[in-house]
């Protein structure tokens, strides 16, 4: 799956979105930090607690300059239905993508063939589009928005600190490394 470093796709979708309806393109992508947040359906079992993860953190990604676009192949009726009859679901306030087509899940390469369900997938795209980071994990394997918030600013400090990479476990504030000749080896 070479994916990372790639462009996204040209896409165009309807999202459930505070009450609304909303258009959405690949242009409401660029020029912002986003995280596509792909799960299998709604009214299932690990998906909101995953999806009530994020909501949690959803004001603190937003004060770091990232939206939220959770996607799954339900239509965006059947998210507004959700947000409306689950307390977990209710509390949702970023963009709840219907791709009932596959389009979107396909261009990103985890839609499950024969089921027409996305597999359980994160990915993050910096504000010119490019993907950074993803996750993708077995059905029963919920994710972690407390990781996913490490690995944005992990992304972010490296965007605005050319030469420097962060390692493994890092968190903000902590050390980086500058990779050199003369750090071969001495790690």
């Amino acid at each position: 799956m070479g994916v990372i470093n790639s462009e996204i796709k040209p896409f165009n979708a309807t999202a459930f979105k505070q009450g609304e309806f909303v258009e959405i393109s690949e242009a409401d992508v660029k020029g912002k930090w986003s995280i596509f947040f792909f799960y299998p359906a709604d009214f299932t079992f690990v998906c909101p607690t995953e999806l009530g993860d994020v909501a949690d953190h959803y004001e603190e990604l937003q004060k770091m300059g990232v939206e939220v676009f959770s996607v799954s192949t339900d239509t965006h009726f059947t998210h507004k239905a959700w947000h409306d009859s689950s307390e977990t679901i209710g509390k949702i306030n970023y963009f709840m993508v219907g791709d009932q087509n596959g389009s979107i899940t396909n261009n990103f390469g985890v839609m499950r063939e024969g089921q027409g369900l996305a597999d359980r997938a994160t990915f993050l795209i910096d504000p010119d589009g490019i993907i950074q980071a993803m996750e993708i994990t077995a059905e029963g394997i919920g994710r972690d928005a407390d990781d996913l918030m490490r690995k944005v600013k992990a992304a972010q400090y490296v965007r605005n600190h050319p030469g420097e990479v962060c390692p493994a476990k890092w968190k903000e504030g902590e050390a980086t490394l500058a990779p050199s000749l003369d750090l071969v080896g001495k790690i």
